[in-house]
């Protein structure tokens, strides 16, 4: 390409290629491709000299090229069903942080909710990566199953244990029992749990939880109501809440407490001296509600990055940790309080 400069015509510098870092390390073409690959076969001297040339020419191995010798993308996929969702959020940011230092890119796909979405898109997703971190929470069991050879190497977040596929997690199920474990000590006999997304897996863990609280506790009654997973969700049931007769309520998400929350206060219901809130989650936003709002602390940042962890580690041929579980821990704030007499 020429370009025209006064009078004068010049020529735009070629670009220094594969063959002039050979040329001038004195080395194959070979070696300079396995060390420009990263392939740790060639000898240490052999390779910084041929990385000192490449830097003295100013030469970058083209990626697309790269990732045609490797027959790797350099990229993972993730599957969410809710990126409006922070816990999601989240998630994604402990795992783009932690791939990115190991030089990988993520691609996203949300299924927007729909479980009928989850597995072509998960498919199809892989097709265009090396890997598949997969959070898909309602997926029946079954099919969980017979997709996850499919999608290998593959992460699955928030599920139970999976023969031969790494799972990162937290305990919903403990936690949520704390959560009743401190209202019940309050004072609080009658509560309402929000129950969320039908046939999620965290859901089962939670209303385990729940039927252990009754057990324990023969004086405890506990009232499930149906709800979504998102805050408009939780405000549409306030007159159901108010109905129940309960004086606490264990929400499904801190998304849902808040909602609740919201619609209390324009009904003239006060928390906590009228009826205690507790979230789940912890997102950024839960501790500045009005009050500030009790909830399970999900460490979902970590939950992302062991998630990689685990992911590259099968990319490198090596052996992950089967299972990695996170007890959330509880953060008790001004949203619940002594039961009313």
């Amino acid at each position: 390409m020429r370009r025209w400069d006064g009078e004068r015509v010049t020529k735009k510098p070629a670009k220094a290629t594969i063959v002039d870092v050979a040329r001038t390390a004195g080395v194959s073409l070979s070696t300079v491709s396995r060390v420009m690959n990263g392939n740790a076969s060639v000898d240490p001297e052999l390779a910084d000299r041929v990385r000192a040339s490449a830097e003295a020419l100013g030469y970058a191995a083209n990626p697309l090229a790269r990732s045609l010798v490797l027959g790797r993308t350099q990229t993972v996929a993730v599957v969410v069903p809710d990126l409006a969702n922070p816990t999601f959020q989240a998630i994604l940011r402990g795992i783009s942080r932690a791939a990115a230092d190991d030089g990988y890119h993520v691609l996203v796909a949300d299924t927007a909710e729909q479980v009928s979405r989850e597995r072509p898109i998960a498919v199809d997703t892989r097709r265009r990566t090396d890997g598949v971190v997969l959070c898909a929470p309602r997926m029946d069991a079954d099919t969980l199953a017979t997709l996850l050879p499919d999608l290998a190497p593959v992460v699955v977040v928030n599920r139970s244990p999976q023969p031969g596929t790494p799972v990162v997690s937290a305990d919903y199920g403990t936690s949520l029992g704390e959560l009743v474990t401190h209202l019940y000590a309050l004072g609080h006999r009658t509560l309402a749990f929000l129950a969320g997304a039908t046939g999620s897996a965290s859901g089962a863990a939670r209303r385990g939880a729940l039927a252990a609280a009754r057990t324990a506790h023969p004086d405890l009654v506990i009232v499930e109501l149906p709800c979504g997973v998102d805050f408009d969700s939780g405000a549409s049931v306030a007159g159901d809440v108010i109905d129940s007769g309960a004086t606490g309520v264990l929400a499904f998400n801190d998304l849902v407490a808040m909602g609740l929350l919201s619609a209390l206060a324009d009904r003239g219901v006060r928390v906590p001296q009228d009826v205690s809130v507790a979230g789940f989650d912890d997102i950024p936003f839960a501790r500045y509600t009005s009050p500030p709002l009790t909830t399970a602390a999900v460490p979902a940042e970590r939950l992302g990055a062991d998630a990689w962890a685990a992911l590259h580690a099968q990319l490198r041929g090596e052996a992950p940790i089967a299972a990695v579980t996170h007890h959330p821990q509880i953060a008790v704030r001004g949203s619940t309080g002594p039961a009313p007499r």
